[in-house]
């Protein structure tokens, strides 16, 4: 064996060799410590609050418009213990069929403000209250609901209607869908009837009958601003039918009943 063959074992040899006593001990880097991060508790309440204004008939059937105050409500999720129900993210799309709720304020008809409707009694505001079943794809929803009024009528009433959906842009929204809307015969009586009493050289007697009271359609906008703020608008037409549009208070008035409304909205997180 040459002289550096020899040479070149010792050096694999001693570098298989553990550190003798004495020697430094090469050491890696210090194991780091990874310490799991908990997801962040949901909150226990996610709801859309909306403010704003809207323009519309003075009363049902009027040719005339006012300014008054609008709002919305959107339920998105509730999370108390073992009760959990729907997504915390306002965002998400909930396809497939699913319950809903429904809401509608009707604003009160004072007859002292209307030469037209003297006889006439007047008509408290009103909040309906209900529940609903709808549709929902990528492109298009549908929806029934149905409701019971407390304060000027109550009444029962229904409403259907369906969309196309589109998103141009991000963050941006469009509806756009014909709508029907059903009153039982206390609604009708309240808004288009009039009593032997109230009548009088303008109004003549009528005494209408409940069913499908108008159809319509209506044109919807919502843009979010950022994950809290956004901005919602609709303009919608509708058009009595049936008995509602053989009142005498809609004869004297129109048949066709248009409105805009414009407000904010806001996502409201309690809990979590």
């Amino acid at each position: 064996m040459s002289m550096r063959l020899v040479c070149a074992a010792s050096l694999m040899l001693a570098s298989s060799l553990p550190a003798i006593a004495g020697d430094p001990v090469p050491q890696g880097p210090d194991p780091v410590l990874v310490t799991p991060v908990a997801p962040a508790p949901e909150p226990a309440l996610v709801i859309t609050l909306g403010l704003g204004i809207q323009a519309a008939p003075a009363y049902f059937g009027s040719d005339e418009y006012e300014i008054s105050p609008s709002g919305s409500f959107a339920f998105h999720s509730i999370n108390i213990g073992s009760l959990r129900f729907g997504d915390p993210d306002p965002t998400v799309d909930r396809l497939g069929f699913g319950l809903r709720g429904s809401f509608r304020f009707v604003a009160e008809r004072d007859v002292s403000e209307h030469a037209e409707l003297a006889g006439l009694d007047d008509v408290d505001a009103t909040v309906e209250l209900g529940l609903g079943v709808g549709y929902t794809a990528r492109n298009y929803s549908a929806f029934l609901d149905m409701r019971r009024g407390f304060g000027g009528h109550e009444a029962w009433v229904a409403e259907a209607g369906a969309d196309v959906i589109a998103r141009p842009a991000s963050g941006l929204t469009l509806t756009f869908g014909p709508r029907l809307f059903w009153g039982d015969n206390d609604y009708a009586d309240t808004y288009f009837g009039v009593t032997p009493a109230q009548a009088g050289p303008t109004l003549a007697a009528f005494d209408p009958d409940g069913g499908l009271l108008s159809a319509g359609i209506e044109f919807g906008a919502d843009y979010r601003l950022n994950d809290n703020w956004g901005i919602e608008g609709a303009i919608s037409y509708d058009r009595f039918m049936n008995d509602a549009e053989d009142s005498p208070i809609v004869q004297q008035g129109s048949e066709d009943q248009w409105s805009i409304k414009f407000g904010f909205t806001r996502v409201i997180r309690i809990g979590g």
